[in-house]
């Protein structure tokens, strides 16, 4: 299934790859005739270089070069928080992707808040970081671009604001999985507690709700879309509010695990039992989903891949301009959370 292209909107860029397969030689021998710190050769090669990328209009990413010769072998990662499962999970992935490649990585908490995420990037950058994953990107701060600007190596990892270098996963095609199998198994009255509107994450998931539901016939009830943050509590009150509805749902999409387990504590404070009573799906599959007394279904995000994609594009680069955003594949994992609505 294709990828939101809104989500995939990029920003055109000449890569040294261009400029080596243009010019006829190797990508290490433009990087080494385009270094201006190395002296400068009048062969007929290196005319024909720099000739070859004067015309494609390359410009040198000195941040990236810079990133790539290594100065602190240590990578700075910026998190809302820790005590959310998901962003432990990232953290450690991102450990030991930088373990792999004998590098260090040094976590920083914001709690998603932009100016916290300004401190908390400055004070690594301060601290002699290589560069930054960034898994605090909001769609309504420019922060990324402001990094840009300054010329600081980073990547935005589980979110992306559609411009900058990213690894995530295709939250389109995960909200889309989750409500086609709530829809396959009967449910026509899907409750979707959706995540905080400034996370890319969050629009993906909700997009693909939207798409499943259309794609199937079915109306799109706006009182059925109740919003909340990535919290266990916010999920609660979500869910509470969707099944005091005159006409409540007969399944529950939450955008994320926290939100479920929330959502699952309200329903049975309601007397309700799941899934005799309503379907409930999670999101990212955390550890503790298959293990609680009604296991959750739930869409898996493989945290590795995304980790080690954000790693290679922050040392490497990008090969070329549709690979400036790396996007996994989710999985969904069905479990005894989900069944054919009450009859």
């Amino acid at each position: 299934m294709p990828v939101d292209p809104e989500i995939l909107e990029r920003q055109s860029r000449v890569t040294l790859h261009d400029v080596a397969a243009a010019a006829g030689v190797s990508k290490s021998t433009v990087s080494r005739i385009l270094d201006e710190r190395l002296p400068r050769s009048d062969s007929e090669t290196a005319k024909r270089v720099r000739q070859v990328a004067a015309e494609l209009g390359y410009v040198r990413d000195g941040a990236a070069a810079s990133l790539r010769r290594g100065n602190t072998m240590t990578i700075g990662v910026v998190v809302p928080r820790l005590t959310d499962t998901v962003m432990a999970m990232h953290y450690e992935a991102l450990s030991r992707a930088c373990s792999r490649t004998g590098r260090f990585a040094i976590v920083a908490i914001t709690e998603d808040e932009p100016k916290a995420d300004r401190t908390a990037a400055q004070t690594l950058l301060q601290r002699g970081v290589d560069g930054l994953i960034l898994s605090t990107a909001r769609t309504d701060d420019d922060f990324p671009q402001e990094l840009t600007a300054r010329g600081v190596p980073f990547v935005l990892i589980l979110r992306t604001d559609g411009r900058s270098l990213s690894s995530v996963v295709d939250d389109r095609l995960g909200g889309y999985l989750a409500t086609r199998h709530l829809l396959d198994l009967g449910h026509r009255r899907i409750g979707l507690i959706a995540g905080p509107e400034y996370a890319s994450s969050s629009q993906g998931r909700l997009k693909g709700y939207q798409q499943a539901l259309a794609e199937a016939g079915v109306s799109i009830d706006p009182s059925l879309i109740v919003g909340a943050t990535f919290g266990i509590d916010s999920g609660a009150e979500a869910a509470e509010a969707l099944m005091r509805l005159p006409a409540p749902p007969t399944a529950i999409f939450a955008v994320n695990d926290n939100t479920a387990i929330g959502a699952l504590s309200s329903l049975q404070r309601l007397g309700l039992s799941v899934p005799n009573d309503v379907s409930l799906v999670g999101y990212n599959d955390i550890p503790i989903v298959s293990r609680l007394p009604t296991p959750l279904t739930s869409v898996r995000v493989p945290f590795d891949q995304i980790a080690n994609a954000a790693l290679d594009l922050l040392t490497h680069g990008p090969t070329g301009e549709h690979d400036r955003i790396k996007v996994a594949t989710p999985t969904l994992i069905p479990r005894r959370s989900t069944a054919h609505p009450p009859r």
